[in-house]
């Protein structure tokens, strides 16, 4: 399994010379071979390769460029094989096309030690041609073959992946349902409550006036390129923040818990819907809900634990939790009161409780203490355990159906008590 590591790096002002260099000569490589290779060999018919293109530069465009010579050459060989993997995920239809970069958007380049292997470890590490630089935090100890170096509002960081072995760790919980939202940024059926941050909402004041300061500002001149980085440095840190509270709310999701329930939200149409007013739409995208399962996704795999997706028309927030009745329940209404039992929940607590009794019952299912000829395993402990096949999944069907603890005939399976 491979893990990135990402961190910042401290730089003096030489340092962000080099770098913006070699970030410039990677973005008018990536032009030059899209404009004069790539594209016009498409139109004469042929089919470009990526060591036919970097052999015609090495011999007959790089000598009329004196000024490359002064910087690494292991930038361009990975310019053109990132090129190549660009078009190919376009033929394939998981992009769009190419397209050319623009200074100060996105700046990146990647360096290698000619196939050697670097070891890394500490706050400081030797990179080819560039030198000792020195990074905020440690990092641990690995070996890699090549780093990726990219700015970000004037900010340089470094990207590593490295090989890492999951590292299960002992759980504190067997089951944990999750309810994530908007008011909150996560609910969770033990009690606790993660605040939202709403980074995004908070800065509104502040980035409305950048842009205003920025709009005022002649095209070109320095007080502009002033103006707009301090805009930049303003999204980045909205950016950090919201980071920063949804990776603890992952890792402590993944480390303490061995089932988690969570539900399989449509975020891209709830953004899309035009009956949401433009202000929860904002909040919604603000949350990162998506980015939290994709966290939660590949967390559970570092740490040992199993990820239930709620079925996406499982009535959480309607049912009660203690007797399963079924209500509507308005957007508005922040407290669910069953009118059956009489139970008074938060409405996100009562969604996370149902999200938990929804995990219970899919891994119950593997416990039936029958005989059948496919031994099913419990997720849990591991062990396979005998059950009756098509009694299970009658009754898992019937539970995703009915949305409660009862059957079609109101007789409770001894599996969901």
């Amino acid at each position: 399994m491979q893990r990135a590591f990402k961190t910042k790096l401290k730089l003096n002002n030489r340092q962000k010379t080099l770098m913006a260099q070699h970030a410039g000569y990677s973005r008018w490589l990536w032009n030059w071979a899209l404009k004069n290779m790539w594209n016009e060999s498409y139109k004469a018919g042929l089919k470009p390769y990526a060591n036919k293109l970097k052999k015609f530069y090495t011999n007959h465009v790089k000598p009329q460029y004196p000024w490359q010579y002064t910087l690494s050459s292991r930038v361009y060989q990975f310019v053109f094989m990132h090129l190549v993997e660009a078009f190919n995920r376009f033929f394939q239809g998981r992009a769009q096309h190419p397209k050319f970069k623009n200074k100060g958007r996105n700046d990146s380049f990647t360096l290698d030690n000619c196939g050697k292997v670097m070891e890394f470890s500490g706050t400081r590490l030797k990179l080819p041609f560039i030198g000792w630089v020195s990074t905020y935090e440690p990092l641990p100890g690995i070996q890699i073959k090549r780093v990726t170096i990219s700015r970000v509002a004037d900010y340089w960081y470094i990207y590593l992946a490295y090989e890492l072995e999951p590292e299960p760790t002992v759980k504190c919980r067997e089951y944990l349902g999750v309810d994530v939202g908007v008011k909150v940024l996560a609910t969770c059926s033990d009690g606790t409550v993660f605040p939202n941050p709403r980074a995004d909402k908070q800065a509104q004041k502040k980035l409305a006036r950048l842009q205003r300061e920025l709009s005022r500002r002649t095209m070109g001149s320095a007080n502009r390129n002033k103006t707009k980085l301090k805009l930049a440095k303003a999204h980045q840190r909205v950016a950090n923040i919201r980071k920063d509270a949804i990776q603890k709310l992952t890792s402590w999701l993944g480390k303490n818990h061995a089932v988690i329930g969570l539900e399989d939200l449509n975020v891209s149409g709830l953004l899309k819907n035009h009956k949401l007013a433009h202000k929860l739409a904002g909040a919604i995208a603000d949350s990162a809900l998506y980015e939290i399962r994709r966290q939660v996704e590949y967390k559970s795999e570092w740490y040992g634990c199993s990820l239930v997706f709620v079925d996406r028309f499982y009535p959480s927030t309607k049912t009660c939790s203690s007797c399963g009745h079924v209500q509507e329940m308005p957007l508005k209404e922040r407290v669910f009161d069953c009118e059956v039992c009489g139970e008074v929940f938060d409405r996100d607590y009562n969604a996370s409780l149902n999200a938990r009794t929804f995990c219970r019952r899919l891994f119950g299912l593997s416990l039936w203490n029958r005989k059948c000829r496919h031994p099913m395993k419990n997720q849990v402990t591991g062990k396979k355990q005998e059950g009756n096949f098509n009694t299970v999944f009658t009754a898992l069907y019937q539970f995703l159906v009915a949305g409660n603890r009862r059957t079609c005939q109101g007789k409770r399976l001894k599996m969901f008590a």
